[in-house]
This record gives structure tokens, sequence and C-alpha cells, in this order.
């Protein structure tokens, strides 16, 4: 379960605040369901289905980025594990506190400020996410032992007022964290790729060492089904931490996000499906910025550019100073190339055909795409500018003879 406030994309039912005669019991049974079964106890998970896991038909096939809801707030709330959840935890009578938290924020969402999202993450008692324990990202802070009794409390508080609710002892989370959808009883794509990328994801982490530092995390359902594997990570980038989501994440890729993103901080574009703080649009418009951005720098760091239409090329000089300009290049097919090196590696193209291929290269190399201004640059203004061009060089004439008759 992954509600935002505000937007409603998963049910709620009925379900109201509790009433004082409701709140009696113990934080136990905040976390109790009608079977008793909290996170310590024994649970097996599902054997791995190939055709709900990442050699599905479907693994890869969709554009991912913008598949993001807009939200500025992201709650997660430690209780059980993904192999006793039920289908809508939010909205499970024998599951009392996410039910309730839920409520409350739904109740609630027009006096917040920030719009806010709600998932259910791994709880286990004794550990930095013990039952009851709530996570709020990016503010990085973390609630102690959260009951059915405080709820109302917590949320005027941590989530309206925007203040410490004490009693949850806050403290500041230092890790990076990173959430893998494992919610089996909602779809079984996620139950299947999840459980495989956490043990992944453990196994890279303790490769390097890094288990004081990153802590991962099985949750509920967040959006997207299509796209499990899906991940979330809170960690820096660009000095900043906000929740990025992933999808289509197989095992392979794990390594990659560990080193990539959480070591370097760097985006890994191809799995991006949005982020924390920015709508869809927003999403899209980031990534495609942020190519372009990439093919400027490569285009700059070469000297040259392709122009559109392949029929015009511009070179530029090592000193900046000197430009030329000439018709498109002949493509050099690979074939022109490979079939003048051996398998032995040594180069058996003729002189002749070493100087063609020279030709080509020389007038394939420093292809300028021309400005925009350029490219829509009418026959019309190209008179306009030489009649004015004539006419200041005829002023310029008549200004010198000008003077020179009254010199003499």
């Amino acid at each position: 379960m992954s509600d935002i406030v505000g937007t409603s994309p998963t049910p709620i039912g009925d379900a109201l605040i509790s009433s004082p005669a409701e709140g009696t019991g113990s934080a136990v049974g905040s976390l109790q369901s009608d079977g008793g079964i909290l996170a310590g106890d024994a649970a097996v998970a599902a054997p791995y289905d190939p055709e709900s896991g990442f050699h599905r038909a479907e693994f890869g096939t969709q554009a991912l980025v913008g598949t993001v809801q807009y939200h500025e707030r992201h709650v997660f709330l430690c209780y059980k594990n993904p192999q006793v959840w039920p289908s809508h935890l939010e909205s499970s009578e024998s599951d009392r506190l996410p039910r309730l938290l839920s409520a409350a924020l739904k109740s609630r969402k027009g006096a917040m400020k920030k719009s806010t999202r709600l998932t259910i993450c791994e709880g286990e008692d004794g550990t930095d996410a013990s039952n009851g324990d709530v996570l709020i990202f990016p503010d990085m802070i973390r609630y102690r032992r959260l009951t059915h009794f405080d709820v109302e409390t917590f949320v005027e508080e941590a989530l309206v007022k925007d203040t410490e609710w004490l009693p949850g002892s806050p403290t500041s989370i230092t890790d990076a964290y990173v959430f893998v959808c494992a919610h089996g009883s909602r779809d079984k794509r996620c139950g299947t790729c999840g459980p495989a990328l956490i043990k992944k994801f453990k196994e890279e982490i303790g490769v390097r060492g890094l288990q004081d530092q990153i802590t991962v995390s099985g949750c509920s359902h967040i959006g997207g089904h299509k796209y499990a594997g899906n991940v979330i990570i809170f960690s820096l980038v660009n000095g900043e931490v906000a929740g990025h989501w992933y999808g289509y994440v197989a095992p392979d890729d794990v390594a990659v996000l560990l080193d990539q993103h959480i070591g370097k901080g760097e985006v890994v574009d191809h799995l991006w499906r949005g982020q924390l703080g920015l709508s869809e649009e927003d999403q899209k418009n980031a990534l495609e910025l942020k190519r372009q951005l990439a093919n400027l720098t490569e285009q700059n760091s070469s000297g040259c550019c392709q122009g559109s239409n392949g029929n015009v090329t511009c070179c530029q000089g090592s000193n900046g100073n000197a430009t030329c300009c000439q018709n498109g290049p002949q493509k050099e097919t690979n074939s022109d190339i490979n079939r003048a090196i051996t398998e032995d590696g040594k180069d058996k193209t003729t002189p002749d055909e070493k100087n063609s291929s020279s030709a080509r290269r020389s007038r394939s190399r420093k292809v300028c795409h021309l400005p925009t201004w350029f490219e829509t640059w009418e026959k019309e203004d190209t008179y306009a500018v030489l009649a004015v061009a004539a006419a200041g060089a005829a002023i310029c004439v008549a200004y010198s003879m000008y003077k020179h008759h009254h010199s003499k």
C-alpha cells in the first residue's frame, strides 16, 4: 500500500480514526493482526516465478520517466513483513495501525502544507526499523514506536504543524535508504522481483562493507506493478536528499545503483521513473534537459556537431578563431573500415585506399549543427540585410567625399 494524500490512488474504505473506546490495549495490540503474526514470526517466501519475474515478456518494454505521481513528502510506517501483508493494508480491519494512520492522513490532508505519500515498510523489533517506527523523507527523521493511541497527535504535530512529535523520540536518519516493492499479495510481479532484489542488494552491500551506511527494506505497493522490480532510493544527489524511483530493475542493475547513484550521487537514467518533488511532466523535462546538456557537452568536447539534415558541416579551429564550412560528409560504412583490417589486426589497406579513406574521414570530420537562427533565415531577410549594408556604404562614401571637398 502506498497512498498519496489528496490524490487517493488506492481505496481507503470507510475506516475512521479510533474512538476512545477503541483506544485500549498496548503497543503490541497496535501491531498484531487477528492471527497475531509479528515480523519475527516465521514466514515462507513464495518461490521465484519466471513468468512474473525479470524475464517476463513485458519487462523493459515501456517508457519509465514521468510515472511517479507528484508528492513532496514520503512517510514510511515500519510494520511486519511482506509475507503477511494483505493486499490493501490501509483498509484492513485486522491491521489497525496502518489503517488508522492512513485514515488520519486523509482527514487532515487539507491542513497539510506538503503533499504526503504513505507506504508500509518492513518492521523488525530490535532494529533501526522496529515495528511502529515512522521514517519521514526527505526530512530524514525517524520516530519510534507509534501506536494506534498516538496516530492523531502524531499526524497533527509532525505532519500538519511540521514540528517534532516529542513522544516519538525523533532522531536523524544518516543512512542511505533503499526500498524495494515486495508486496506479493498486491501483485505477483512485485512479489517475485522484490525478494530477489532485496537479497541481491544485501549481498552487494556486504561485499562493499557498507552495512552501516545503507539500509535495504521491502515495502508495500508504490504504484506501477508493471515496472517491477521497483526501487526507491533516498540518498544525497547533488547535495540534496530526494527519493529517486527506478523501474525494471534487475539483479544485474543493483551494483550500478549502489556505485553510481549512492556512491557517486548520479542518477541512472535508463532505469529512472522520476523523483519526489517533481510532477510527471517535470520529470520528463528534467531527463530531456539532462540528455540535451550531455549531448552539448559531448559536442563541445569534440569541437563539432552534426547538422540535422547532414548536408552542412562546420570545422572549428583549434584556437577557436578559424571556421570553415563545406558540403556534407560522405558516409564511411563499417564494411569500408573493417575490410582493411585482418584478423591479426594488421592494416592491409593499399596506399590508394588509405588516401581515399583519409579523404572521406576529413570530409566527415567536424560536422556542425547550424544554429536555429541560421536555419530559419529567409531569403527576404538576406536581401534586407544587403540593402541596409549598401545604404550604409553609400552614406560612408558620401561623407568621405564631403570631408574631402571641405578640406580643400
